[in-house]
């Protein structure tokens, strides 16, 4: 009697062991830190200053700051001078099942006045400025053995041929904004200049293959002599560093909670009775039929629906939903139309803007609208 019941306590013991593990495991947020280049590929040099190596040193610098907070697990694409392909960064992401994915890299130009920071989420905007940048940085799969068979005939001098891949864009699109968001007001506080348009939508095919909310940071223009040798340097790697990883911690906060007393799921809007949901006018009754909208932005701020802040457009619509504010500009059953209503956008700055669906009050693709 007294040898089973130590077994029973044994056996009990093990099974809190192992709820405590996975309790554990399930508390945790987990974030792939992605060192833009690498190796023979250096990206960007210019006097002295090589992309690889600042990429990588900032990556360091915001993984120990994340790893000094609780219930954060930090993943590397790499952590020293090492060539890795892009599909690969991506799949470390996603056989870690990481939370969201960051890749940091330094920006450059032939103009070396040009300077500030943007920050990109995935996207097929056809900005021309947006596109070479794709089109700069997806030119590394080129260094790759049998690129062409891997990449399945993407051409990386023309990210346009992107748009026939399938994307999971729309999926984590808006928390992937409210994200680059957070770093970008993050570089506005510590004076860094934020270049027009600030978040940015371009066919990245490191974040085309990550299955997750992910960014792509360019910390500023090592082709601009100033801005070079601050993003060259001990105190302003600390600076960018300290501007992401504090992003990244409000991201996990605003959506994931602190993590010490609650599992580690997205957050969902717990009390319909105290959070806004709809537009700021009276809620309307259901649609029937198939309309286009366009979203502006996704934002953690509630903005006044005046056209002065939205520069100048006129018809912009707000919900409040996942923690987020979703701000839309027109809307129209015609396809067309809804085309013309984003360019609009587009040409009034706001690049990371994209056409959403809705069926009779119900979010559906794109492609499902059309048919």
């Amino acid at each position: 009697m007294n040898r089973l019941h130590k077994i029973k306590v044994i056996f009990t013991f093990f099974l809190t062991i192992l709820s405590f593990c996975a309790y554990s495991q399930s508390n945790v947020f987990k974030v792939t830190l992605d060192a833009g280049h690498g190796d023979h590929d250096f990206g960007a040099v210019y006097s002295g200053r090589i992309e690889k190596n600042i990429a990588l040193a900032i990556v360091l610098k915001v993984g120990k700051i994340l790893e000094s907070s609780p219930n954060v697990n930090v993943i590397y694409t790499r952590k020293t001078d090492v060539f890795i392909d892009l599909v690969e960064r991506a799949n470390i992401a996603n056989r870690a099942n990481s939370n969201i994915f960051v890749s940091i890299h330094c920006n450059a130009n032939k103009n070396t006045a040009a300077d500030g920071t943007e920050t990109y989420v995935m996207g097929l905007s056809k900005v021309a400025s947006n596109l070479e940048a794709a089109k700069k940085e997806n030119s590394v799969i080129t260094l790759e053995k049998d690129y062409k068979r891997k990449y399945e005939g993407f051409d990386p001098n023309s990210p346009e041929s992107m748009i026939g891949m399938t994307l999971m864009q729309e999926e984590y699109l808006d928390n992937s904004i409210s994200l680059a968001s957070k770093i970008e007001d993050n570089f506005e506080k510590l004076g860094k200049k934020i270049r027009q348009g600030g978040v940015k939508q371009a066919p990245f095919m490191v974040l085309h293959k990550a299955y997750m909310p992910r960014v792509l940071v360019e910390t500023g223009f090592i082709s601009n002599p100033t801005e070079g040798n601050i993003l060259n340097s001990e105190e302003g790697q600390d600076d960018v560093a300290k501007a992401i990883a504090e992003a990244i911690l409000s991201y996990k906060r605003e959506y994931f909670g602190s993590g010490t007393s609650e599992a580690m799921e997205a957050k969902p809007v717990k009390d319909t009775s105290t959070q806004p949901k709809v537009t700021a006018a009276p809620a309307k009754p259901v649609q029937k039929g198939t309309f286009f909208k366009v979203q502006l932005i996704a934002s953690i701020k509630k903005t006044p629906l005046e056209p002065k802040n939205f520069k100048g457009l006129k018809n912009v619509t707000m919900i409040y939903e996942n923690n987020i504010y979703k701000y839309f500009y027109q809307e129209t059953s015609n396809y067309e139309t809804a085309k013309k209503y984003l360019e609009e956008a587009k040409d009034k700055g706001y690049g990371a803007a994209f056409l959403i669906a809705n069926r009779d009050g119900e979010k559906i693709s794109i492609q499902d609208a059309i048919k």
